[in-house]
């Protein structure tokens, strides 16, 4: 006899499959580094199915009644601004796109665009009880 019994040997394999596991979901769980300016993304001119769509950095922080969430960029659709958000992996969020990440601005203008359908991005107002 070898001395390893099968019970033995699936408890090793079972083992080693959860440390994989764990291993795996420890990576994915660990906290993204904030982006700073130094992978800031490009600007961006284009015509995207017919509508303009831009983007650049905007040069800095804060401003506008819902603050910059933008980390410092913005986009814009036919000359009109839309809200959008940097989240903390990385990715880009819109008002437009809000449960569905992109990984760049450009990306995240051209999903808007398809998103409207040709209709007119209409601005954020401000709540009454804001003003």
């Amino acid at each position: 006899m070898s001395g390893i019994t099968r019970r033995h040997a699936l408890g090793v394999t079972a083992s080693a499959a959860a440390g994989l596991a764990f291993t795996g979901s420890a990576r994915a769980a660990a906290p993204a580094a904030h982006s700073g300016p130094a992978d800031q993304p490009g600007s961006f001119d284009e015509v995207y199915l017919g509508r303009r769509i831009q983007g650049g950095p905007t040069g800095g922080h804060g401003g506008g009644h819902h603050g910059d969430h933008g980390d410092g960029y913005a986009i814009r659709i036919d000359g009109d601004d839309l809200h959008i958000m940097r989240n903390a992996d990385g990715t880009w969020i819109s008002v437009i796109n809000h449960y569905e990440p992109r990984a760049t601005p450009r990306a995240l203008a051209r999903a808007a665009v398809v998103e409207l359908q040709g209709a007119a991005l209409v601005p954020l107002a401000p709540s009454p009880s804001a003003v």
